[in-house]
């Protein structure tokens, strides 16, 4: 697992109203070196930091960059129906239909494989015929007892009587319901594991069935971001099966617990799967966001003056470099996002801050956004 910063920036020159754009930059890679503008006066040639003709310091400058900093962590998972099982039976029994094709979408309650259920409807039928009798007898002696021909206790005896009828019946009926086997939520069945004929013993597999049309990838974060994790971060997923493609979904669940041999946070993501791609046990990459801001803002790396645990820059204004302190965010490749203590419109000393003091006056001879060397 690794972090990456990836950054869409949008900056417009001081002055010059140019604009340029910069998408989908990573951490590590390469940043494009390309001028801005330059600005030079007569009299101004030659190295930054030299005074000319009487002018501030020359010193090298960049723009702020206003733009997109998304924050984003690496891993790994495998992908898992929403709802998946392994259809087996209840009971023994011989196979006496099939009524589902391999790959077929079936909906909840649909019957998939029924037993031969001759024996179980012969005792059904016969308690069928045990409570016909047992109320039988019942009324009968209800009838008798007006005349008190007939005691309490007998009445009492034949209603116990009808009630174990009753649930002799009722029984009867339940196993004939396990002789079938029904599908318990609406999916799409795998490959028949049983054929016509077969003896099926209790615990059997018959088939599969798995709910495609939301999938679930289980995936784990290091620790250290488990208190910037939450339930709808959005969730990026790629496949080399799949090539360029991208599902996207959220965070579903944060687990309660840190795996103390890795020290990660597992997480379950759920992902929309209308055309059933995605299949349960596929191996897919993670990509969590972990945060957005889309006006970050971006100075080069080599304007920061570190002291201590303080950070600070020179901002060129009205044509003094003024000592500002900052507060530093997501750092980049060649440049470090500032939170706080600069405007979207300042520009920064890149080059020849070394001999600058607080309040000097400058002369910018360059307005650059190469990351300097």
């Amino acid at each position: 697992m690794r972090v990456i910063t990836q950054i869409g920036i949008l900056a417009l020159l001081a002055g010059g109203g140019a604009a340029w754009h910069l998408y989908g930059e990573q951490v590590g890679l390469p940043r494009p070196l390309a001028l801005l503008g330059l600005e030079q006066t007569a009299g101004q040639a030659g190295d930054p930091g030299r005074p000319a003709g009487g002018g501030g310091l020359q010193v090298v400058a960049a723009p702020v960059r206003v733009g997109a900093v998304v924050e984003r962590v690496e891993s790994v998972g495998s992908a898992r129906a929403r709802e998946a099982i392994t259809l087996t039976s209840r009971v023994s029994g011989i196979v006496s239909a099939i009524r589902f094709e391999e790959g077929q979408l079936v909906r909840a309650g649909d019957v998939l494989v029924e037993f031969d259920r001759s024996t179980q409807e012969a005792e059904r039928d016969q308690a069928r015929a045990q409570l016909d009798d047992a109320r039988t007898r019942l009324n009968r002696a209800r009838q008798l007892r007006a005349t008190q021909a007939v005691p309490e206790a007998q009445i009492d005896q034949l209603e116990a009587a009808l009630r174990q009828a009753e649930a002799r019946l009722r029984q009867m009926e339940a196993r004939i319901d396990e002789m079938k086997i029904v599908a318990p939520f609406a999916g799409r069945v795998g490959l028949r594991q049983v054929s016509l004929g077969a003896l099926v013993q209790p615990g059997q597999a018959v088939t599969t069935l798995d709910d495609l049309s939301r999938m679930r990838i289980e995936f784990a974060v290091p620790e250290v971001f488990v208190a910037r994790l939450s339930v709808g971060m959005p969730v990026v997923a790629t496949s080399p099966a799949f090539g360029g493609r991208r599902f996207e979904g959220a965070v579903e669940v944060v687990d309660t617990r840190i795996d103390p041999a890795t020290r990660s946070v597992k997480l379950v993501a759920s992902f929309a799967n209308p055309d059933e791609a995605l299949k349960p046990g596929m191996f897919m990459n993670i990509e969590l966001t972990l945060a957005r801001r889309e006006t970050a803002m971006l100075v080069p790396e080599e304007a920061i003056d570190p002291v201590a645990d303080r950070a600070f820059v020179f901002a060129v204004r009205n044509g003094r470099a003024v000592r500002q302190e900052v507060k530093l965010g997501t750092r980049l490749a060649g440049e470090v996002e500032v939170l706080d203590g600069l405007a979207p419109d300042d520009q920064v000393v890149v080059r020849g801050l070394q001999r600058l003091r607080n309040g000097q006056p400058v002369t910018v001879t360059e307005v650059t956004r190469r990351p300097m060397s």
